[in-house]
């Protein structure tokens, strides 16, 4: 496995992968410390787990810039990702106790309950495009409802996932309850096909979904899949423009456009379209690339040249369909993944801005007659992570968001996972959820005990 600065192609380490006696060893280490970590007392497993909110704190410049490094993340939005795992792992250490508390229902039985009960190890298939926070909103609930934990982190990250594997070791937790597996994506099938390994959770593509969710199924393997998204930004007539353009360039270019809940489609009501295009426009044009460590860095480079050649035949394309291109649209000559800041407008059915997510710093730019069309247009998708609405009126604007076919829907803000909040899709973007109490229930057995 090759690590490799974005921003520059240099090459900053290289790692063997482990042939398949290292990987049954791991697995093994896991399947011994299961039962002991399964018994120990939630509260001990806290304890833990704030302890490796407290390393990710005390060694937040060194992991951030790991990230920055690797994948090629701003600096500040790296530090930040850092502190939201964190955050996470304080959220779970002090709510898992009341989210996995024996219910108690009524029955006719003497007493009648259900007993939330770790599955045992669960395999995460997790990417690189927040390399910590993936793998932390996972981890944080897996660990605490008793689980044990293996990482198959995405094959331009291994710095990052080493340095996780590192965050738990020192922070106390017992040999073999957090591993990460030094494998390519062809030997992940083999690991999910193993006795060993009861859950699988993935975050990434929906070829990589599906791959993943055909093999667990053939072994009858509990999944959470978090996938693709192409997220609508639905623009009325009467949204503060300041605020939504604002929002608009951060819901979209952050992470250089690399997030699954990213703003792909812009779909603005005719009224307004020309006033929103004039100003985002102008805020997209004063975007600017260059060191992603520098804090005057304001446009990040892609992870890797292949995603940057896809996204650029996805825009040509586009273009030669008939969509407009009002800024960018060219990849930046000269070392490194760079893609210029991009809109490009009149996108319409049948195009790959259309009908495709848009992984990358560019903005796909749909015209809407009214409130309805717009509705209309934004399920048009088969995707169905986030989706957000802007309008000054809130009350129009949750109807509108109730209306929309995702999993997560905001009104006048930027769609967000919150450790607080249960997060995930529908329809091709995955099944499932992350975070909040549906999050910790999701690999654990709903165990009913019948008391006479």
């Amino acid at each position: 496995m090759d690590s490799v600065n974005p921003a520059n192609g240099s090459v900053l380490g290289r790692f063997d992968t482990w042939d398949a006696p290292r990987v049954s060893k791991a697995l093994d280490l896991a399947g011994r410390a299961a039962p002991e970590w399964a018994r120990m007392d939630i509260a001990d497993r806290g304890t833990l787990l704030r302890r490796a909110g407290e390393v990710l704190r005390q060694r937040q410049a060194h992991f951030s810039q790991i990230i920055t490094q690797e994948m090629g993340k701003l600096a500040a939005e790296a530090y930040a990702e850092i502190d939201k795992c964190a955050r996470v792992c304080d959220y779970y250490a002090e709510e898992a106790p009341r989210f996995l508390a024996d219910e108690v229902m009524e029955s006719d039985a003497a007493r009648s309950l259900v007993a939330w009960q770790p599955l045992g190890t669960v395999l995460a298939v997790m990417p690189w495009n927040f390399p910590f926070w993936q793998v932390f909103r996972f981890a944080a609930p897996a660990l605490m409802a008793g689980n044990t934990a293996l990482l198959k982190h995405a094959s331009n990250v291994p710095r990052c996932a080493l340095a996780i594997e590192e965050v738990f070791h020192d922070a106390g937790f017992p040999a073999g309850v957090f591993q990460t597996l030094m494998i390519g994506a062809p030997r992940v099938a083999d690991v999910i096909r193993d006795r060993r390994v009861h859950a699988v959770t993935l975050t990434g593509s929906e070829p990589a979904g599906r791959a993943v969710a055909a093999v667990a199924g053939e072994m009858l393997k509990k999944t959470v899949l978090e996938l693709g998204g192409s997220d609508p930004f639905v623009v009325l007539e009467d949204a503060d423009l300041d605020l939504t353009v604002e929002q608009a360039v951060a819901s979209r270019f952050m992470n250089a456009g690399q997030s699954c809940i990213a703003a792909k489609r812009f779909i603005v009501v005719e009224p307004v379209a020309e006033a929103f295009l004039g100003r985002f426009r102008e805020a997209v044009r004063a975007l600017r690339p260059g060191d992603p460590s520098s804090d005057a860095t304001t446009l990040a480079p892609m992870a890797r040249e292949d995603l940057r050649d896809a996204l650029h035949a996805q825009v040509r394309d586009s273009i030669a369909a008939g969509a407009v291109p009002l800024e960018g649209c060219e990849p930046v000559p000269g070392k490194g993944m760079w893609y210029r800041a991009s809109i490009l407008d009149r996108v319409a059915p049948g195009m790959p801005a259309y009908e495709e997510e848009m992984f990358g710093p560019v903005a796909a730019v749909i015209r809407a007659r009214d409130e309805d069309d717009a509705v209309r247009i934004a399920n048009d998708t088969r995707f169905g992570l986030g989706g957000s609405v802007w309008t000054r009126d809130t009350a129009r604007g949750e109807a509108l968001a109730r209306r929309l076919a995702c999993g997560c829907a905001f009104v006048n803000g930027l769609v967000k996972s919150d450790p607080r909040l249960p997060f995930g899709g529908i329809k091709d973007s995955g099944y499932g959820r992350e975070l909040s109490l549906l999050g910790i229930r999701e690999f654990v057995n709903a165990k009913t005990i019948w008391i006479r």
